[in-house]
């Protein structure tokens, strides 16, 4: 008997319940048992039907991921969904929950599926740097067609269950109890002799490629603006036009090669690893599960700023009563009309209906007194950049928030410590630091003090996790973790237009390495001063033997402000986002270079892609040594999601362990013979190349 797999007869139907908590995955025992017990059901003579469930909240969700990076043991998965198309008796799949990648394949094989109303069923493998190795690629598009097979599969997106039904992936919806629900369609299926459906049909391929052309030619454009540089989607795409083409045999031999060289790929082991590495950042090594989160009912964001007004409809869209406050009636009326803005942009853009937003906005109100805070369990300061205000609204809030609120700041550098001082209640006040804009920008960074409790972090985690956010911990520090180890990446590329490279040539670089716009681009469109008054606050500490960015701030004095002053890095046409070289930039590099001495020359694009992507590197060495970040992979969780690095590159210290250490300490070694002391190399990464160590593995 094999338990992982019941077995159950009810009339004359046979019953394979899959139990493999917590998500039903398709491992090694269960893909044996549903082998077992399928040949078991079609020995019993009194079983005319099979209907094949998963025990707990779903059908199997997937494949074992854990299974990639070991020897393949059989059956293969593919292997088991042969085996249906020769099975006489009717085979049918109840979905309830997800049934992804592998588990929606399983289903295919069978020759029906019904599913309860909520469930979800799709082929998202090209996020993990492969495609549906099972057949996926070539059942799909025989059962839902090719326009809506490639748009599942390129996509990686699940659809819902009345979706699927409109595709045919789906044959019926079961209201109520799934398993009677579908005992029943078995029960007709055998009453009215319904002939099996075998999705591996027809077996000589389903046309001509030439004939549909255009839909696979919208699909390559798609997977090219969606998974830049991503090779996946393309291999999926493929495989889906061999089945066009070859005899269905053929078409799954083909895909057992191009399946193996993408799961070999270092873009299939990066994908992988951010998958598993965005899992590790939800736990926080001493806050067990034992630590509640405190409830949240209610909460309150100070300021109806760009950030502010973003904060508030996230919480807004989470079901959560908002009062958002402003110093003034004016700059009130002004936020929330803007508020209002937004939400009509969404509905003009379909993401929601009038109704929808009629429901969020009316969650949200405004006021110009702290007193009505008195009853949120949360309030997120969202204010100006500067210490002395922060401090004074903690000390305003201290005196009205009632006692258990988590005290918030939104603050993307400062120090949350000194904020706390100014409460009586350092243990209640945490960092919420959203990225802009915060209600699109997934990564959400809660920031722990010295003295902040740890049911207090716990209530930001879960509140990243109820706002569809990425909450990843990090220690204080300027700048966090993310900022932190970013701004080594913007002092180069700044350094790098001291020295004779163009702001063209720098972002270039980088966007060729993966990222969606280079660190000038970025710099433009969030605006420079942001950045010189963060550098003006931090004056007195500025180290004087190490190199400055004194281009950037002679920049910001010359009114060069980015996109909103029409010229900053690029030149920009009025009320246009669109940059344009200005060879005015290279005038005013020439002449700060000329008064610091620096001699500009030609730079190649292996120097940029080095000095830029190593100085970050070398700064998350030193913030993972100060125990500012838990792990490596935060960090690169962080770059993930708050700064669009390429997931199929895994982050910058998984990039690292790609190169080598000892490779990038000595570049370091030799950047910092060149450039100075800015360039010492962390001694945690001296540590790890001296051992053969590493940041991830």
């Amino acid at each position: 008997m094999n338990e992982i797999v019941g077995y159950e007869i009810e009339g004359r139907v046979a019953v394979l319940t899959i139990d493999n908590p917590p998500v039903n995955a398709l491992g090694h025992a269960v893909r044996e048992g549903i082998v077992t017990r399928v040949e078991q059901a079609v020995a019993d003579d009194g079983v005319d039907a099979i209907v094949l469930i998963g025990a707990g909240r779903t059908f199997p969700a997937g494949a074992d991921i854990r299974e990639f990076d070991q020897p393949a043991r059989e059956p293969h998965l593919l292997v088991v969904v042969d085996r249906m198309d020769t099975i006489e008796k009717a085979v049918v799949a109840a979905i309830h929950g997800t049934a992804l990648g592998g588990g929606l394949e399983l289903a295919l094989g069978c020759h029906f599926r019904v599913a309860s109303p909520d469930a979800r069923v799709g082929l998202p493998e090209v996020n993990l740097g492969i495609f549906p190795g099972a057949a996926g690629t070539q059942r799909l598009p025989r059962v839902a067609g090719l326009d809506n097979a490639l748009e599942m599969i390129v996509s990686g997106k699940p659809v819902g269950a009345v979706t699927a039904h409109d595709y045919g992936i789906v044959d019926a919806i079961v209201e109520g109890d799934l398993r009677p629900g579908a005992l029943a369609f078995a029960q007709k299926i055998i009453a009215d002799g319904t002939p099996r459906r075998i999705s591996s049909e027809p077996r000589d391929g389903i046309g001509a490629p030439e004939a549909h052309a255009e839909t696979i030619d919208r699909y390559r454009d798609l997977a090219n603006r969606r998974f830049r540089g991503q090779e996946s989607p393309h291999q999926a795409i493929e495989s889906v036009v061999d089945g066009l083409r070859m005899p269905y045999d053929e078409a799954v031999a083909a895909d057992r090669v191009r399946f193996e060289a993408c799961k070999t790929s270092s873009q299939s082991a990066a994908l992988r690893y951010a998958f598993f590495a965005e899992r590790e950042a939800a736990k926080i090594p001493d806050i067990g599960k034992d630590v509640a989160p405190r409830a949240v009912k209610s909460a309150g964001v100070i300021g109806a700023g760009t950030m502010g007004r973003g904060i508030a409809i996230s919480l807004a869209d989470s079901g959560l009563p908002v009062t958002v406050v402003e110093t003034g009636q004016e700059a009130l009326d002004a936020g929330m009309a803007e508020l209002a803005k937004l939400y009509e942009a969404m509905v003009s853009r379909g993401r929601i209906d009038e109704a929808t937003k009629a429901e969020r906005l009316a969650r949200i109100t405004g006021a110009i007194d702290y007193g009505v805070l008195g009853e949120a369990d949360l309030v997120i300061e969202a204010a100006f950049e500067d210490l002395d205000v922060k401090k004074d609204i903690f000390q305003t809030l201290d005196g009205v928030a009632k006692p258990g609120a988590v005290l918030a700041t939104n603050t993307s550098y400062m120090d949350i410590d000194a904020i706390a001082t100014a409460t009586s209640r350092p243990r209640d006040v945490i960092g919420l630091h959203y990225f802009v804009p915060a209600n699109v920008m997934r990564l959400l960074e809660v920031v722990r003090g010295d003295e902040s409790a740890p049911d207090a972090i716990a209530t930001g985690m879960a509140l990243a996790r109820r706002t569809n956010k990425v909450g990843v911990l990090a220690g204080v520090c300027h700048g966090f973790i993310a900022n932190r180890s970013r701004l080594p990446l913007v002092r180069e590329a700044t350094f790098l237009i001291e020295e004779g490279a163009s702001p063209a040539q720098v972002d270039k670089v980088l966007t060729d390495l993966g990222m969606p716009l280079g660190p000038l681009a970025v710099s433009d469109l969030s605006g420079l001063d942001v950045s010189w008054r963060m550098r003006q606050s931090l004056a007195a500490d500025r180290d004087p033997e190490a190199r400055y960015m004194h281009l950037a701030d002679r920049m910001c004095e010359l009114g060069r402000f980015g996109i909103k002053a029409g010229r900053g890095w690029y030149a920009y046409e009025e009320g246009g986002r669109h940059p344009q070289p200005d060879e005015e930039v290279e005038a005013i590099a020439a002449a700060v270079a000329g008064e610091q001495g620096i001699e500009r020359r030609e730079i190649s694009d292996d120097e940029i892609r080095a000095r830029c992507l190593y100085a970050a590197i070398n700064e998350g060495a030193k913030i993972l040594e100060e125990g500012v970040a838990a792990r490596a992979s935060d960090i690169d969780v962080m770059w993930l999601y708050g700064f669009g690095f390429p997931r199929w590159r895994g982050g910058i210290m998984f990039i690292a362990d790609e190169i080598g250490l000892p490779e990038i300490l000595s570049q370091l070694r030799a950047f910092e013979a060149v450039h100075g002391k800015l360039w010492n190399p962390s001694p945690l990464l001296e540590r790890l190349a001296a051992d053969g160590g590493s940041f991830t593995r």
